[in-house]
């Protein structure tokens, strides 16, 4: 298991330094934030002082090796807009999407599991075919439509929900967390249905039937554990994709997770709160696919093994 955690650090490692990298060189294309921070008629001496109170006098390569180096220290730079560490306001920001994404994920995995297993139970029913229908359907359509169209319904037409924001309570929650698991949702159910449908037709199945088991214990003590592990995959690529790509949403909505840091510190010209969003976020992934993929293998004997080796 170590020498799996060694190699999986190690392959991870180049694509961290090349996504470092590149936010830091895309971050100083939206321009110069002296023509943002400062006023129109801010003199030439000015601007200058700006410029190198804030070390941006340096050339970009020199730039680009203090922000190495600073990342090796821990160091991540300070905002512009607010003079807080960019760290400590990505680290604060980073929880509110953490539960957005875990609370999400946890409503699509026990949904899918309910649904996927009911369609697969009988396949080829009414039910199935509608439930295919719907989670194909769910699976289909982008999260800002959802989102749009979820305020526009229950916030803007009825006033049973608040348009955005976290000050309205358990209220606050819905339509974020309902739009984004409406995608999530409709793929985990599309995975548990088809490795439930091959899982009940299984060998190992028809000797527990043969035994006397139960439905209920056929479908959840031995179908449902084989084809766990594909649904495992699948959960942990769209929770990666829930941290990532929460960004709209959390913009939709105010919500104040690292996405919604993301688009101010891009509109705001804050390159070091950018920089320390994006690392925060990259490091996450790998450490959630590393989990992934231990999981996978505590679900698969022949995945355990080629890990342990």
């Amino acid at each position: 298991m170590t020498g799996f955690l060694r190699r999986r650090a190690f392959t991870s490692l180049l694509p961290l330094i090349a996504v470092l990298l590149g936010v830091f060189f895309l971050a100083r294309l939206t321009g110069d934030p002296a023509n943002l921070y400062l006023p129109v008629s801010a003199t030439p001496e000015q601007r200058q002082q700006f410029i190198e109170q804030n070390g941006l006098d340096d050339s970009v390569w020199a730039q680009m090796w203090d922000y190495l180096g600073g990342i090796l220290r821990l160091d991540f730079g300070e905002s512009l807009r607010t003079g807080e560490s960019a760290a400590t306001m990505a680290l604060r920001a980073f929880p509110a999407t953490l539960q957005l994404a875990f609370s999400t994920m946890l409503i699509a995995v026990a949904g899918a599991i309910v649904i996927g297993c009911w369609a697969a139970y009988r396949p080829n029913s009414i039910a199935d075919r509608i439930s295919s229908f719907l989670s194909m359907t769910a699976a289909s359509v982008p999260d800002f439509w959802f989102a749009i169209i979820g305020v526009w319904i229950f916030a803007v037409g009825l006033g049973w929900l608040p348009t955005s924001g976290v000050t309205g309570g358990m209220a606050s929650w819905v339509l974020p967390v309902a739009t984004l698991v409406i995608r999530p949702l409709g793929v985990l159910t599309q995975v548990v249905r088809g490795a439930m449908v091959s899982a009940l037709s299984a060998p190992y199945v028809r000797l527990a039937r043969s035994k006397g088991a139960g439905d209920l214990r056929v479908v959840t003590h031995h179908a449902l554990r084989n084809a766990a592990a594909p649904a495992l995959t699948v959960a942990g690529d769209l929770m990666v994709g829930l941290i990532n790509g929460a960004v709209v949403v959390e913009t939709i909505f105010g919500w104040p997770g690292i996405g919604k840091l993301m688009i101010d510190s891009i509109l705001g010209r804050d390159f070091a709160v950018l920089q320390a969003c994006v690392l925060l976020t990259a490091v996450s992934i790998f450490v959630l696919n590393i989990l992934i993929d231990i999981g996978y293998a505590l679900l698969d004997a022949r995945v355990r093994e080629k890990v342990s080796a």
